[in-house]
């Protein structure tokens, strides 16, 4: 063999040896690799059983969801509290004893089409109704609990109050101002019984303005519940200030009042209207001539406020109702004698609520806006005597209500100077 040939031969021998020494580096690795993949899986799998969800807890209406089937529905057209029941397998005998037994604490002929309820079924095959709530508004709640022995409880939502202010300038309407506001038609009605003996609101002028202090009602600290009530209010009224503070001094009935910055009452005898939120549509005058009448002279001895049919009508003030009847021109009407001095009557009613004989509180319907007698359209014709006469109601100069004793005022004086403070620092929109 020659020289050539062999030094070849060598050279391939000694690549081969290189090339087995390399894979036999690799077989001894491959071993490791697998051990630690291997270990990174069992590392993964172990973290994935540590790694476990823990469900939200639920609890409503002293309820704890998580160990029920939860039904959430609303009373449809034709249900009743036996057949919601009965879907849920619940005995007619079990209805029967609730309906009868129960009937002063939940009656439940009363549910109402739209009200939500919640159905508490058992989470085993028989998947029956163990607990039945129904919310009679947002807050208040009746509970039927059969899950051991039968009960019914009335309940609350827990509800927290939180101190706003809002303000606004009239631009058309009080109501329109508050809707600009989102404050709502329940703010607007509040606003307006503050100052339904002082601030004429058929003739709001453009400009006038107000601000308010209010306690708001939420359910479980974030779900708006409505307007609680206004601690204190501001009216600026044709330029005139108008302030107005809640004060309680009858702690056993807890009945409110509104009293100006010098403790006197912002109630007075009458209200300036038997409706709310109409308007005038003739005033009282003694001189009026009518086109359909040849302009005859025909006095208008009453004030007319225009309202849609079926509108509450109220007693202007605190009296015995004297009359209540259908007759002539006056269609239904009722009288109130009030005192010595006064009397009042509303005409025109669609229908009549109040009594002879019966007393009416100031603010009482005692009736509804109607078309009944010599009418063109719907409204109140609101007369207004004076020891026998009828005048006209706003040029009298009426009786104010008994201002805040005197005992109470200085803390009354101390309590209204944060408030007071308050207002005046309210900025416009």
């Amino acid at each position: 063999m020659d020289r050539t040939r062999t030094k070849g031969l060598g050279k391939k021998c000694l690549a081969l040896k290189k090339s087995n020494t390399k894979l036999k580096r690799l077989v001894y690795f491959i071993p490791i690799f697998c051990i630690i993949i291997a270990c990174n899986d069992e590392i993964k799998v172990v973290e994935e059983v540590i790694v476990e969800e823990i469900p939200d807890i639920i609890e409503e209406y002293g309820y704890r969801f998580n160990d029920f089937e939860v039904v959430k529905d609303t009373v449809r057209s034709g249900d009743t509290f036996g057949a919601i029941l009965s879907r849920y397998g619940v005995s007619n005998k079990t209805i029967l004893e609730v309906a009868t037994r129960f009937k002063d604490t939940f009656d439940v002929r009363k549910i109402v089409v739209g009200k939500p309820y919640v159905v508490l079924n058992s989470k085993d095959s028989s998947n029956r109704a163990q607990v039945f709530i129904y919310e009679k508004n947002r807050i208040e709640y009746a509970v039927v609990d059969i899950i051991d022995s039968l009960r019914c409880y009335n309940g609350r939502k827990p509800i927290t109050f939180k101190e706003k202010f809002a303000s606004g300038i009239i631009t058309s309407s009080l109501s329109q101002t508050m809707d600009e506001q989102n404050l709502g038609p329940n703010m607007t009605d509040r606003l307006a019984t503050i100052y339904a003996w002082t601030v004429n609101f058929f003739h709001l002028q453009k400009g006038d303005r107000f601000k308010v202090v209010y306690t708001e009602r939420f359910i479980n600290d974030t779900i708006p519940a409505g307007l609680e009530g206004i601690k204190a209010a501001y009216f600026e009224h044709r330029g005139k200030p108008l302030y107005s503070f809640n004060y309680t001094i009858d702690t056993v009935n807890a009945i409110p009042e509104y009293y100006d910055k010098a403790a006197d009452n912002l109630r007075r005898a009458f209200l300036t209207a038997p409706v709310k939120f109409s308007r005038i549509s003739s005033r009282y005058n003694l001189n009026r001539r009518i086109k359909y009448y040849g302009y005859k002279l025909r006095p208008h001895r009453g004030t007319d406020f225009a309202a849609p049919i079926g509108t509450p009508i109220l007693a202007t003030a605190d009296g015995v109702v004297s009359k209540s009847e259908r007759r002539g021109g006056n269609g239904n009407y009722v009288k109130i004698r009030h005192n010595g001095t006064y009397d009042t009557q509303y005409l025109h009613m669609k229908k009549r609520k109040a009594k002879v004989g019966e007393y009416v509180s100031q603010g009482e319907v005692i009736g509804w806006v109607g078309m009944t007698g010599n009418t063109g359209g719907p409204h109140v014709c609101y007369r207004f005597w004076k020891n026998g006469k009828e005048v006209d109601p706003f040029k009298q100069d009426l009786p104010l209500s008994k201002p805040l004793p005197k005992e109470y005022q200085q803390d009354y004086f101390n309590y209204i100077l944060p408030l007071s403070e308050q207002l005046d620092c309210i900025s416009y929109p």
